[in-house]
């Protein structure tokens, strides 16, 4: 787990919507979510729901 992964789940719960969160953190969305994906597998279970 990584500081970084841990401030994309921040600005994510923030925003409650990737795009906006990506933006936030100056990334693309794809690029978050794959961060956010990462941080599921390394803790083992979902985080947002994905519709």
């Amino acid at each position: 787990m990584s500081l970084w992964r841990l401030q994309c789940f921040i600005a994510l719960a923030a925003e409650l919507h990737f795009g906006r969160a990506a933006a936030s953190l100056f990334i693309t969305q794809p690029a978050l979510s794959l961060q956010i994906k990462q941080l599921e597998i390394s803790l083992g279970f979902e985080l947002a729901h994905r519709a």
